[in-house]
């Protein structure tokens, strides 16, 4: 089939590439000529597992590249619309530019066709679309709305695409659901995972990949619903964790207590600094702004984004519990991605929390694998960046672990202790066994634990320790 997906930024880069990867012929529109001109130059604007193979796979043959969306939409059946929904200041979903795409669609709409919500949108976006599509022109039976939210996880976008859990279509016809069907057909049947080129299986992956057919505005609702429920859960966490650390329990056997109960489940059962990214907190406050429309006072989300926001003041509190004063402190930060795999740092508690350090007066040392780039677009004084995590922790007051990088929870301990000034870690993210870390001569703090001393350290009643 001939997808056009509108559209380059995260979803719809993924989206083209693992359409194409599907089989299909891909047209990518943007109105973004630079971009375009660098993805079909072979660059890849964003840090993703095996999206630069996909790209290299399929650019200039099922994988194309165009900035005229007029002529995309007459060469194909289905029209992907993955354009950005940012928040507005009231928290709620600005659609200006998926209603930019409904009135240019419409010239292109001379037969058959169906226009798909792929970006992360409020109910009723649907019947916008079509509204805004009969405005300008063309007649009803030219074309169908349809919802395909997307559930993909920066960092494993890809193998969330092509192994999804489960894939949501949104149609109020069959004739639609049958163009949706076909599409997904190389997953729902299985008949991709039987390629030796398929992107290798991840862990858990349900195969072949189950499909849903619903409603648009159910379809719509469970990608808010969806978000909002993950944002809960980690909220639910770290307000436990902060029970814990009140009463001297571990969080790490409370989370494998509840974790084992099946109608729980131990995923994003992490305690840390709090969720961020482009999805949770966006989404967290549009599908409350919903809410409010629809006339509930939907109070348990209000709560979930307060617990967020406390959970980096906690953290920061731990700091300064750690080093008592913190203006001219030298610390060394580990992570500033939003979470690990990625290079994003939109909403990142990472970010956040060193910007509020540096507004105490500390100097610090970063490193990210993948982020500093883009951090460094953002942020380019009081910080200076480095290469290594070794060279982060090198004569720092303290270390700071902010973001779970897999290569962050493997450090030569002994090395470490060796480059920092004071063998403090504080751990956002839980990566290391307390115990093991005191043994190893840490005074180590992490996020629902109690803190642990090297032997002959003793603890001061506010958290400190005598150097």
């Amino acid at each position: 089939m001939r997808i056009a997906v509108v559209g380059s930024g995260y979803v719809g880069l993924v989206a083209g590439a693992c359409f194409a990867d599907l089989g299909h012929d891909v047209i990518l529109v943007d109105n973004d000529k630079e971009k375009l001109a660098a993805l079909k130059d072979g660059q890849v604007p964003i840090h993703e597992k095996f999206l630069p193979e996909l790209l290299n796979r399929h650019r200039g043959q099922r994988l194309s590249f165009s900035d005229d969306l007029e002529q995309a939409v007459r060469a194909c059946s289905a029209i992907f619309i993955a354009v950005g929904t940012p928040s507005t200041e009231q928290g709620e979903a600005d659609l200006s530019y998926v209603e930019s795409v409904a009135r240019q669609i419409t010239g292109g709409v001379e037969e058959y066709k169906v226009i798909v919500e792929k970006s992360t949108v409020p109910v009723y976006t649907s019947e916008w679309i079509r509204k805004i599509i009969l405005r300008n022109g063309a007649s009803p039976e030219s074309f169908d709305v349809a919802s395909n939210p997307e559930f993909l996880r920066e960092g494993t976008a890809v193998t969330d695409f092509l192994f999804p859990d489960r894939i949501v279509v949104g149609c109020d016809n069959d004739r639609c659901a049958a163009v949706l069907r076909e599409i997904y057909e190389p997953l729902t049947s299985g008949t991709y995972y039987k390629r030796a080129d398929a992107i290798p299986q991840p862990d858990r992956a349900s195969i072949p990949a189950p499909i849903i057919v619903t409603s648009t505005k159910s379809a719509e609702l469970i990608k808010h619903a969806s978000n909002a429920f993950l944002a809960m859960k980690i909220s639910f966490i770290n307000a436990v964790a902060s029970m814990c650390e009140s009463v001297g329990a571990s969080v790490n056997q409370v989370c494998h207590g509840i974790g084992t109960d099946s109608r729980i489940g131990p995923r994003f059962l992490n305690p840390g600094i709090g969720y961020g990214g482009s999805c949770f907190p966006k989404d967290v406050m549009a599908f409350r702004a919903v809410a409010r429309e629809c006339g509930y006072d939907f109070r348990l989300l209000d709560e979930v984004m307060r617990i967020n926001e406390d959970q980096r003041h906690r953290f920061l509190r731990k700091v300064r519990s750690a080093l008592w004063t913190l203006r001219g402190k030298h610390l060394g930060v580990l992570g500033l991605a939003f979470k690990g795999g990625t290079d994003d740092i939109r909403e990142s508690p990472a970010i956040l929390i060193v910007q509020s350090l540096l507004q105490e007066g500390c100097k610090i040392t970063a490193y990210d694998p993948a982020a500093m780039e883009r951090t460094r677009e953002v942020m380019n004084s009081g910080i200076k960046f480095v290469n290594s995590a070794y060279e982060a922790a090198t004569a720092a007051d303290a270390l700071l672990i902010l973001t779970e990088w897999e290569e962050f929870a493997n450090l030569d301990l002994n090395r470490l202790n060796t480059e920092l000034k004071y063998p403090i870690v504080i751990d956002g993210r839980n990566l290391y066994d307390p115990e093991v870390m005191a043994a190893s001569g840490f005074t180590y703090y992490s996020v629902g634990r109690a803190a642990s001393h090297p032997e002959g350290v003793p603890a001061l009643k506010n958290g400190t320790h005598k150097a």
